[in-house]
């Protein structure tokens, strides 16, 4: 069996490092679904899965959020 390790909760700055985008490009291409969506950690504090980064880094161009895997627990 094997186990994968769990998926870990990117913030702001961390993607910005990663994906080399501005703050402004970034936010631009999450409302055109062109970029992962950020999910709401807490009250003020939001992140994107590291996953769902990775697989927008192998195909940044034609990315759509249709090319996310299904949401597991």
């Amino acid at each position: 069996m094997t186990s994968q390790p769990p998926d870990r909760f990117l913030r702001i700055n961390a993607v910005l490092d990663r994906t080399g985008l501005s703050r402004a490009t970034l936010y631009r291409k999450v409302h055109a679904g062109t970029f992962p969506p950020q999910y709401k950690l807490a009250q003020r504090c939001c992140g994107w899965r590291e996953s769902h980064v990775s697989v927008w880094q192998r195909n940044p161009i034609t990315f759509t959020v249709d090319d996310l895997p299904p949401f597991e627990d």
